[in-house]
């Protein structure tokens, strides 16, 4: 079972969170910024309690309608970096907000809370893994990729990527042992 925790931002979040879990007899298989994932179905009692230990320490359950929510926006950012070319060409903050019919400005400020990181940080990175893949399997040059991936120049890619990955496309392209970060893990 997936939770999901508003201002779980930081290492110490993790530690807190982990010892409410063990507090309650909770078995947990991954404990990420603002994502909870457990073994167990928790009872109303459980999360009333998990509910109550968190708030102690500043931290909060979402309900589940704020949950999705973000899960939404993770599945439209995605579409629109893996899928671009099948898109029409929009800016990603006027696609999130269409795709989910809610303000962008609340959708990021939610986003931000939950997540510890921005939409557009997380776009950047997802767009930063794309293209690595693409760069990988050598079927497109930069310029194709820039085009490809809604940038608006070689030059803006590159400055992305490189302030991301401490590195230019090109010499990227050179490093082929260096490793994509896979989807899921992101």
């Amino acid at each position: 079972m997936k939770l999901y925790i508003k201002y779980m931002v930081s290492t110490r979040c993790k530690m807190m969170v982990k010892e409410a879990l063990r507090k309650l007899g909770l078995h947990f298989i991954v404990v990420d910024l603002g994502i909870v994932e457990i073994l167990e179905v928790l009872t109303e009692a459980q999360t009333e309690s998990l509910r109550k230990i968190l708030l102690s320490a500043g931290l909060e359950l979402m309900d589940d309608k704020k949950a999705m929510l973000i899960e939404k926006i993770k599945k439209a950012i995605v579409e629109m970096v893996h899928y671009a070319e099948e898109l029409p060409k929009t800016n990603f903050s006027d696609f999130i907000s269409k795709k989910l019919d809610h303000d962008y400005t609340s959708l990021a400020n939610l986003f931000s809370e939950v997540q510890g990181t921005t939409i557009e940080q997380y776009i950047i990175f997802h767009k930063v893994e794309r293209i690595k893949e693409l760069i990988v399997y050598g079927e497109m040059n930069i310029t194709e990729i820039a085009n490809n991936m809604n940038y608006s120049s070689v030059a803006h890619l590159s400055s992305q990527f490189k302030k991301a990955t401490g590195l230019t496309p090109t010499h990227f392209k050179q490093l082929k042992e260096k490793r994509r970060i896979p989807i899921e893990e992101v």
